[in-house]
């Protein structure tokens, strides 16, 4: 990890949320165990009306994009109608060109799609908006049922607490999995929902067994080391397998055995992070088995071998 501190802007535009735009400010605020500085800009230094009855006084403007190693675009109000200005536009294609990530929180999507940065791209935003935004840029792969989506260099969530998850999510690939957890206890927020969860729409037939499937997740999640299989996990639930596992991908976007197997792989980060703990002791204490296993799963879903993870993130939390 470079020792300059991650440089992170949160351009707040008229009509800005204002839990949009303070989720990103308070996530990666500067502390010894968050090595970044946050600053929140405008489309010019000075007032900015927000929406709900709430203004901001930012002092900076758009040469914070030039700054800044990744862009934060809250959303704002009335984003079917309401164009960002073009010096905006061009300030966030300029920032894109030299590298910054570009994420979007909520309606905030509405200002990344005139760039034509996601033209082609899956993206997301606010379910009560995410026909407009397909509608409006058809060129854009919109996924209305997940709580955000990462193309690398845009990113984009759903709606404000869509933000958290993405701001862990981003935490977790900039300085792993063990300072993404210790941001989300601080935060007292849920330290892991995929990308691929799916957003909290209206039903046509109210189901009432979120709340029983999260207490099999939570109960699974203290189980790990053990066997689990989706008939044990669907008897705790009271369901059958079928119903277990049909709503279990529409509240996670994973099935069962895909969602218990990272949830083992990121047990797995977080002790190879903070612990000596050998490959084989790790594998067994996440429950598969032998090193060779661990290294399987983890090199698929990750990309990487548990020996290079911990070289790269060890002792990255103060």
């Amino acid at each position: 990890m470079s020792e300059r501190l991650h440089r992170v802007a949160v351009l707040v535009l008229e009509g800005a949320k204002p839990l949009d735009v303070g989720i990103p400010a308070q996530v990666f605020t500067t502390r010894a165990s968050m090595p970044y500085e946050v600053r929140v800009c405008g489309a010019a230094p000075g007032l900015v009306t927000g929406g709900d009855g709430l203004s901001y006084h930012v002092a900076h403007g758009l040469e914070a994009l030039e700054w800044a190693d990744i862009v934060f675009l809250p959303g704002y109000r009335h984003p079917d109608r309401d164009d960002p200005p073009a010096a905006v536009v061009e300030a966030l294609l300029a920032a894109h060109a030299r590298g910054a990530r570009l994420a979007a929180i909520s309606t905030g999507a509405f200002a990344l799609a005139p760039t034509g940065l996601l033209d082609g791209k899956r993206a997301t935003t606010h379910w009560h908006y995410t026909r407009a935004l397909a509608q409006r840029y058809p060129l854009i792969r919109v996924d209305e049922n997940v709580l955000f989506v990462d193309e690398g260099e845009v990113l984009t969530s759903a709606g404000a607490a869509s933000g958290i998850d993405l701001c862990l999510h981003i935490l977790r690939g900039d300085l792993g999995i063990a300072a993404a957890n210790h941001a989300a206890r601080r935060l007292v927020a849920a330290p892991y929902r995929s990308g691929g969860q799916a957003q909290y729409v209206p039903r046509s037939v109210p189901e009432p067994l979120g709340e029983r499937f999260a207490a099999v997740r939570e109960w699974a999640l203290h189980r790990l080391n053990e066997p689990l299989s989706l008939d044990l996990l669907a008897q705790r639930a009271t369901v059958s397998p079928r119903t277990f596992s049909r709503r279990f991908v529409e509240d996670t976007g994973y099935t069962p055995m895909q969602w218990v197997m990272r949830a083992r792989i990121d047990v797995a980060r977080e002790l190879l992070e903070r612990s000596e703990r050998s490959v084989e002791q790790i594998a067994a204490d996440v429950g598969l088995g032998t090193g060779a296993n661990l290294r399987l799963h983890f090199q698929r879903i990750l990309g990487t071998t548990p020996s290079e993870y911990r070289r790269t993130f060890a002792g990255t939390e103060d």
